[in-house]
Order: C-alpha cells, then sequence, then structure tokens
C-alpha cells in the first residue's frame, strides 16, 4: 500500500471510530448515571473520558497483539494476506449493517442508579474498559505493512476520534437531542459504521498496490 492509500485508511478510521463512539451505549449511561446522580456538566464529561481512554487502551492492546500475530502469520500466508484484512472488515462491517436494522434496548445495568459516586464511576468506566472498540481492529491489520510507526499514527485515530465522539454525543444528550433535532445520528449510526467498514475492506482486498 502506497502512503495515500494509508492516508486513506487512517481517515476513515477516523470515521468508524467515531461513529463506533456515537453509540448510545458510548454515552447514553453516562448521561443516566449522571443525572441520578446529580453529577454537573463537567463532572459527566470528566467520567465520561475517563473511561473513554480505558476503551482505547484495551482496543490498542488487543491491536498490538493482532499485529503481532499478523506480522507472525505474513510471510506463509503472503499474497492472500490484504484478502483476508479485507475480507475481515467486510464481515465486521456487514454485522454492524444487520445490527443496525434492529433497535436494542441498554442493558439493564446502565439503567440504575448507583449509590455512591465512587461506585458509579468503577461501574462505568469498567463497562466501557471490558468493551473494546472491535470495528477499529481490522484498521490495525490494514496498516501493518507501514510498520510501527503507522501503529501508533492509528493509535492517536483511536483516541481522538473516540475522545471527541463520545464528549460530543454525551454532551449532545445532555443539552437535549430533541432540542438539537440529531435523533437521526443515533438511529441510522451503526448502519453509516457499517457501510463504512465495508467499503474500506474491498478497497484494501482489491486494490491493494
Amino acid at each position: 500500500m502506497n502512503s495515500t492509500f494509508f492516508a486513506s485508511i487512517a481517515a476513515t478510521g477516523f470515521v468508524v471510530a467515531f461513529l463506533h463512539a456515537a453509540l448510545p451505549t458510548h454515552w447514553l449511561p453516562f448521561v443516566l448515571v449522571g443525572r441520578a446522580q446529580k453529577w454537573s456538566t463537567g463532572r459527566t464529561l470528566g467520567v465520561t473520558l475517563l473511561a473513554g481512554l480505558g476503551h482505547v487502551g484495551l482496543t490498542i492492546l488487543l491491536g498490538l497483539a493482532l499485529v503481532v500475530a499478523g506480522l507472525a502469520l505474513q510471510p506463509s500466508l503472503g499474497h492472500v494476506f490484504h484478502w483476508i484484512v479485507g475480507g475481515l472488515m467486510v464481515a465486521v462491517g456487514i454485522f454492524y449493517v444487520v445490527r443496525g436494522r434492529h433497535n436494542h434496548a441498554l442493558p439493564e445495568a446502565s439503567r440504575r442508579t448507583y449509590g455512591s459516586d465512587r461506585a458509579a464511576i468503577a461501574a462505568l468506566v469498567t463497562l466501557l474498559t471490558l468493551s473494546p472498540c472491535e470495528a477499529f481492529l481490522p484498521y490495525y491489520l490494514a496498516g501493518m505493512e507501514h510498520g510501527w510507526q503507522a501503529f501508533l499514527l492509528l493509535s492517536l485515530v483511536l483516541m481522538v476520534a473516540t475522545a471527541s465522539g463520545m464528549l460530543i454525543f454525551t454532551s449532545l444528550s445532555l443539552a437535549g437531542f430533541k432540542r438539537l433535532g440529531l435523533q437521526w445520528v443515533e438511529r441510522y449510526e451503526e448502519t453509516i459504521l457499517g457501510a463504512a467498514l465495508i467499503l474500506v475492506g474491498l478497497a484494501v482486498a482489491f486494490f491493494k498496490t
């Protein structure tokens, strides 16, 4: 892959990570618990950012393991490796498109009213940290040929996109989604995320140079 192609992967990776962060499970629990605990907007956003860092941290560790495994397998897989990466991205994309056609309620745990602030924060951070951004993991494989500098750049893209997405949608929810007329974002975000993954996966599979 050339540098231009990698830049397109990084850019679409940002979009995918941002849309993943826009999923209700990444911001609505913070709004609900923040209101139940009577937190200020600043405190709610601070807890959201803390949980986002844990979420990104585990995703980066999984990405590292994936790249190490990919480097070990690449010599034996040779010219079919990019088909595997592209196919993985398409498969994840199809999963999100299919899931986007169904409305899922938030887990009941996210609706609970927690007793103390410390328990509430611990629960929220743990909940999100243990749910890594699986949609972004194939991007680490797609950028693997550009070395560890690409890994670091993609990790930065993941961190910025996730943090900005979670903070923006938490802030918008606190301000009132209905007043801002943004309900359509919540309704179609998984479908858009899935379509982006499918398109990039096809590009990686068919246009690798």
